[in-house]
């Protein structure tokens, strides 16, 4: 039978407990010691979607016989750091993923002390019926009990107010000219989904788009905001009295158009690698009462990237109050890395000097994911910021590569559940830089996945036809990249790549392809 195993670390006494809170690696003796008693962050900042723990709360968990090591090796260590009671019920059961509300009902026992019921996160059912019969409030818990310690807010330092942000993204859509209309909208959908506020329309220098206002005309259509990359007046106007509320860029060679145009400009130094012409240029504008934002040009690592960052803050003392912005496509499109980490960086650098606004870009193929990426990056900045606290342990959506952590193993836990388990179903999971594989009376491993299916093989086994090779090669691959970034693999799951995950499809549809196929008339499989 095809295996779809609830993952070895959601079912099994393989697993170690880890608190995960705290840091390491830094300098600062404050914040060290603020890491260290967490005092900070118990008074000025709350955790939220957690489940929080009363001082001398009493809480039983449930959960089934091959689970119960794992499960109190986490409660010994989680109960003392939060001081809470606990009493852990053993079900009748090998696996307490099987477990349902029904079922439990009858067979729990709740003392009068118990103030609430914690049972395995997989389990089904109706848990306020269960909550009414039984006078306890009853809870889903984690589907990995590894998990508790960040069930019970361990990890999260986010209060109500995460996911607040004041840092406007103008999105960029590169040489619209060449694209048709259609290609301009759809590329203008994709780019509002994943969060832009603005969407700028990208001129060519050296000749004029004839079609500019046709395509602000149709983005204004779709209810989006708008704005015109360019220093063509022609194109400009145009664009301007077709709706554009904003022009990318004025200096010295074209500010004379703000004598007739009613719009906000993105004021740039005459000569990008200095500042010259910022300040004559901004009294030009102050004069006629025109709305503008000052953008001093970042440039690449190579080209001045550290001169560049000093004229922000330069312009910055000169002028505390003004709107800035800040093109970051230099650095995402012009460096071989990913984006997310630069992203983050610059738009913690805008946060803390009061640039509000950054146009992106998503050309080149490692930054294609450049908006969502400083959507996450502007609320994760705006929050540590607001509250002071450095920007960790509180949103794991751009850590893509590696996980935000990773929960301890041993293999001698899944050494005894293979002793425990009484069907032949496969488990996999990574263990100190090995792949595990168990089953009743088996446990193999090894670093390398065709090795371990060369022993599984070895083993004669009567379950592995087609589909289950296919199934278990799709979760060694799985395994086998967890294995080489150090990332959390949870089987049937999808890893997690951060704003990049993809859930997994339901994996029984290969058995019933497999169904499928086997009913079909001889003839019609036979003529494939």
């Amino acid at each position: 039978m095809l295996s779809r195993s609830l993952s070895v670390s959601s079912l099994a006494s393989a697993i170690e407990g880890q608190v995960l809170i705290g840091a390491s690696g830094t300098g600062s003796t404050q914040l060290n010691d603020w890491l260290r008693h967490d005092h900070r962050l118990n008074r000025s900042i709350l955790f939220s979607d957690e489940t929080h723990i009363m001082q001398g709360e009493f809480i039983l968990f449930v959960t089934g016989r091959l689970a119960e090591r794992g499960l109190t090796r986490v409660l010994e260590e989680l109960s003392q750091k939060l001081g809470f009671r606990y009493e852990v019920q053993v079900m009748p059961i090998s696996v307490a993923a099987l477990l349902t509300t029904k079922w439990v009902r009858p067979r729990i026992r709740v003392s009068p002390e118990v103030q609430r019921i914690v049972l395995p996160g997989y389990c089904r059912g109706d848990l306020d019926e269960l909550s009414r019969e039984l006078g306890v409030p009853v809870q889903l818990g984690p589907r990995d009990l590894r998990k508790l310690p960040e069930f019970f807010g361990q990890v999260s330092r986010r209060d109500e107010t995460y996911g607040q942000s004041d840092i406007e993204i103008i999105a960029e859509i590169n040489h619209a000219k060449d694209l048709s209309i259609s290609e301009i909208e759809e590329t203008a959908e994709k780019l509002l989904r994943d969060g832009a506020d603005i969407i700028d329309v990208g001129c060519d220098p050296g000749s004029t788009w004839e079609g500019v206002a046709e395509a602000v005309q149709h983005l204004k259509s779709m209810g989006a905001r708008v704005s015109v990359d360019s220093f063509n007046p022609r194109e400009i106007v145009a664009a301007v009295d077709a709706g554009a509320e904003l022009v990318l860029s004025l200096n010295s060679s074209n500010r004379s158009l703000a004598d007739e145009l009613d719009v906000e400009w993105v004021l740039i130094p005459d000569e990008p690698s200095t500042l010259a012409g910022l300040a004559s240029n901004v009294d030009y504008l102050e004069q006629r009462g025109a709305r503008f934002r000052i953008d001093p040009i970042l440039e690449p690592i190579g080209m001045g990237f550290a001169r560049s960052l000093n004229r922000y803050y330069s312009v910055r003392e000169r002028y505390p109050d003004a709107k800035m912005m800040m093109g970051i496509g230099n650095l995402t499109e012009l460096t071989d890395v990913d984006s997310a980490g630069i992203n983050t960086l610059l738009l913690g650098y805008c946060q803390e000097l009061g640039i509000r606004s950054v146009l992106t870009t998503q050309v080149i193929s490692w930054a294609q994911t450049s908006v969502r990426e400083c959507v996450a990056a502007r609320e994760l900045v705006h929050f540590a910021c607001e509250n002071g606290v450095p920007p960790k342990r509180l949103d794991d959506r751009l850590l893509m590569l590696r996980d935000f952590a990773v929960a301890k193993s041993n293999a001698e836990d899944l050494e005894e559940l293979s002793k425990q388990l009484k069907d032949a179903n496969y488990r996999l999971s990574v263990i100190a830089e090995e792949l595990h594989l168990v089953a009743s009376k088996l446990h193999l491993s090894d670093a390398d996945p065709f090795e371990l299916f060369d022993q599984l093989m070895d083993t004669q086994p009567r379950n592995v036809d087609a589909s289950h090779a296919f199934y278990l090669g799709y979760e060694l691959c799985k395994a086998y990249t967890a294995l080489t970034l150090g990332k959390e693999y949870r089987q049937d799951e999808a890893l997690d790549w951060g704003i990049l995950t993809r859930e997994e499809t339901d994996r029984h549809r290969l058995r019933h392809r497999r169904v499928e196929r086997k009913n079909r008339p001889d003839s019609e499989a036979n003529s494939k």
